[in-house]
């Protein structure tokens, strides 16, 4: 484990997806120490989001447990809560409140939509934020919005709070003093949808494709046994010689579709031809030969296979992680 952070002591009192940031900077060598309920009671899926990181029962409702924190917070070198906006200015423990004993303290909140704005007490959950970033709009089939699985919204707003706690951490080296850190999930989520708005100012206004990439270059096709991530405009000519020598080209050895332009034109057809020709073959057939041909493609792949994955154990990414007891194959994000 890398260790270039093992000189810094991090208290975490984030709750959600919002627990990445303390988990990747323990990843990183750093001493985290999360606050959690008197009950807490992990459930699998905290397993991911505890890994290398010390629990400490506190009950924040009772004044010992507020004066505790106060103390570990005076102790500290990074301070990353989730709380609502003014939640921990009410017991005395805003950023101004403790800076004035810690004035090194890198001190970072992160919320769904930050410490001020209209929207600052809102409600919110990681669709929802999905949803207001724009990222619904763009993600699913065109009649129907998808919300992308686990907690991306909070994770996306994690690594951006990662990247502002390590700035703040190399600027504290030189100035020997920390600062307050305003994260919103909402802006974080808005500012990776990468093309998109920058499409918008230029008048094009994307929309849902389904299993079609926003540029058409690549889409998931169905196969026999599952499915399949194919390139539709890379090294076209070889694509349609391989499906004409098993008859299923069809029209596609036409000259017309040559011409780049024209086959965008003419998407939605050569999508299903293409489709009856993959529903010929196995995920792993077409895969396998693909990349012999230097095809850039990719048996879809579930959880399981992702698990059992050869590249992937070869390289050392999985850990077995004990905990409570039980034994969970996990990634060791940082090896």
């Amino acid at each position: 484990m890398p260790s270039f952070l093992r000189q810094y002591h991090i208290l975490d009192l984030t709750g959600g997806g919002f627990r990445l940031a303390s988990r990747l900077l323990a990843d990183m060598g750093a001493e985290v120490i999360r606050i959690v309920p008197p009950d807490y009671i992990p459930r699998p899926a905290d397993v991911f989001y505890d890994a290398g990181i010390n629990l400490i029962p506190l009950d924040f409702n009772h004044p010992d447990g507020r004066a505790m924190l106060l103390d570990l917070m005076l102790g500290t070198d990074v301070f990353i809560e989730s709380c609502p906006p003014g939640f921990l200015t009410a017991y005395g423990l805003s950023y101004e409140q403790v800076n004035r004993e810690n004035p090194g303290l890198v001190y970072a909140s992160v919320t769904p939509f930050g410490q001020s704005g209209p929207y600052r007490q809102w409600a919110s959950s990681d669709t929802v934020l999905q949803a207001m970033s724009g990222w619904l709009a763009v993600t699913g089939e065109p009649a129907q919005p998808l919300s992308l699985p686990g907690e991306q919204a909070y994770h996306t707003a994690a690594l951006f709070a990662i990247n502002g706690v390590l700035l703040a951490l190399r600027r504290r080296r030189q100035t020997g003093r920390g600062q307050y850190l305003d994260i919103a999930a909402l802006e974080s989520g808005s500012a990776v949808l990468d093309h998109v708005l920058v499409r918008h100012t230029i008048g094009e206004v994307p929309r849902r494709q389904g299993n079609l990439h926003w540029n058409g270059m690549f889409r998931i096709f169905p196969c026999r046994d599952g499915k399949i991530l194919l390139s539709i405009h890379r090294q076209w000519e070889t694509l349609v010689d391989w499906m004409a020598a098993e008859g299923k080209a069809d029209d596609l050895a036409d000259d017309k579709y040559r011409d780049e332009a024209y086959r965008r034109q003419n998407i939605a057809h050569i999508i299903e031809v293409i489709e009856r020709w993959t529903m010929n073959h196995t995920a792993e057939e077409l895969a396998e030969t693909g990349q012999l041909m230097r095809f850039p493609w990719a048996k879809v792949a579930s959880p399981q296979a992702v698990l059992n994955d050869a590249h992937l154990s070869g390289c050392g990414f999985f850990d077995i992680i004990r905990y409570n007891g039980n034994e969970f194959k996990m990634p060791e994000v940082f090896r």
